[in-house]
């Protein structure tokens, strides 16, 4: 069920302003949650807040509007409508520039009609809208009081409105036709009816009398058949007929045209779609924050890897950090192979236990002969019997030592060593002889 407040302006500022609100549900069930009056369009901002949450559509006087039905002999809408204000420009006693013609989409009637148009002062259609605008009032929708009444296809339709003083009768003629006059003026317009509904018989065959369907009380005559109906509130029985399907009709078309408002459901989802991206984008920022000091801090790494090995390898002029692993690889294989049994590393590893065991003994140079598979250390110990103990370890790490000459340098004392694996030594005897007796075979 949604909530609709109804509102029928006036002609003049002062006028009197009608307004309802009911409830409308899918099975065209209203019911009237309040209704009243405003002396005039300077008390429009009262019904501000009754507008809140609720859809706002205005009904304007039939009296302002020109209802025509026409035959235009046009291939295309648009040039039917581009044609319609030159044919009727000779019955409007001003330019046909300062008048709004806006177009209904309705079947041709019984004259074979094909345009409907609906013609309204440009000066009156803005002071409607500028009255709402001041009011903050929004609406979709304007549709002329007479179009509201319910359609009789044998007959009229009427109701009176308003009070004594500004009392008017609003009348329905036909599918595109109708009036809305003051009731002081409507007894006077009693004897053009009769002649309205004679228009082309003959005299003998006048129509005297006027089928009227009266949701409200009229003045009776003899040119007039009215039918009393079920009284109602005049807003309550246009409400019932305002979307009908002979209505499909808006006076807010062409330059008056408004962009369809957001529903606030709509607002409020827009409000939270706001707030996710909001928090969105700042975890995006902190994010990139985080990003950005660990992509410093990854380049600090490469500065320092890269300057720790070319201090270590000083002749290398480029060094990449995507390639160092290889290029570290490459200089392990020049000294000598990375293998598990042979090599610098491996020999390393098998020295390291005897250094640990004669701490008073330090190294000054290792030099490592990745042919002969021997490692070369110079060292300096405090005396002499720091390099017994370092031969021993060795030994005991299954190693063959050389120990080369010492020398007594001040209270330090200097020497060398030659380490290999046991076996290697013979191995390569062996290999060499080998290789010799080939030569003297061949």
């Amino acid at each position: 069920m949604t909530e609709t407040l109804f509102i029928r302006l006036g002609s003049q500022a002062h006028d009197i302003i009608h307004w309802l609100v009911v409830t409308e549900s899918s099975s065209d069930v209203q019911e009237i949650i309040a209704s009243g009056e405003l002396k005039g369009a300077e008390q429009l901002s009262e019904l501000t807040e009754k507008a809140e949450h609720r859809q706002v559509k205005v009904l304007v006087p039939g009296c302002d509007i020109l209802l025509k039905s026409l035959n235009v002999p046009a291939k295309s809408s648009k040039a039917m409508r581009l044609a319609v204000p030159y044919m009727l420009e000779d019955i409007f006693a001003e330019d046909v520039d300062k008048l709004f013609f806006s177009y209904a989409d309705l079947a041709n009637d019984a004259q074979d009609n094909n345009c409907f148009t609906a013609i309204v002062a440009h000066q009156q259609m803005q002071q409607w809208l500028l009255w709402l605008e001041h009011a903050k009032l929004h609406t979709n929708y304007i549709l002329p009081d007479v179009l509201a009444m319910p359609f009789t296809p044998d007959g009229w339709s009427a109701i009176t409105l308003g009070d004594t003083t500004q009392e008017q009768v609003i009348v329905r003629q036909g599918l595109w036709q109708g009036f809305t006059l003051d009731a002081n003026v409507w007894q006077l317009q009693w004897p053009n009816f009769s002649t309205e509904q004679a228009e082309g018989a003959d005299d003998s065959e006048l129509l005297n009398s006027v089928n009227i369907e009266a949701y409200s009380y009229l003045a009776q005559s003899n040119q007039l058949t009215i039918k009393s109906m079920p009284e109602e509130l005049p807003l309550a029985l246009m409400a019932k007929n305002y979307h009908s399907k002979l209505n499909r009709f808006n006076l807010l078309q062409g330059q008056y045209k408004v962009k369809e408002d957001r529903s606030y459901a709509g607002q409020q989802w827009l409000w939270v779609a706001g707030i996710a991206l909001f928090a969105l984008l700042l975890n995006l920022g902190h994010k990139s924050v985080q990003l950005w000091q660990l992509n410093a801090e990854q380049e600090k790494v490469q500065e320092s890897i890269i300057a720790s090995y070319k201090k270590t390898f000083p002749k290398t002029k480029r060094v990449r950090v995507s390639t160092i692993k290889s290029q570290l690889n490459r200089e392990l294989a020049l000294l000598g192979g990375t293998g598990d049994k042979q090599g610098f590393l491996a020999m390393l590893a098998k020295v390291q236990p005897a250094f640990a065991k004669v701490p008073a003994l330090k190294p000054d140079t290792l030099k490592f002969d990745g042919k002969r598979q021997e490692l070369r250390i110079q060292a300096t110990a405090k005396d002499y019997q720091a390099f017994e103990q370092f031969s021993i370890a060795l030994a005991a790490a299954n190693l063959t030592v050389k120990q080369g000459s010492q020398s007594n340098q001040g209270e330090q004392v200097t020497g060398s060593f030659s380490i290999t694996n046991k076996g290697t030594r013979n191995g390569a005897k062996k290999g060499s002889a080998k290789r010799r007796s080939n030569k003297e075979a061949s």
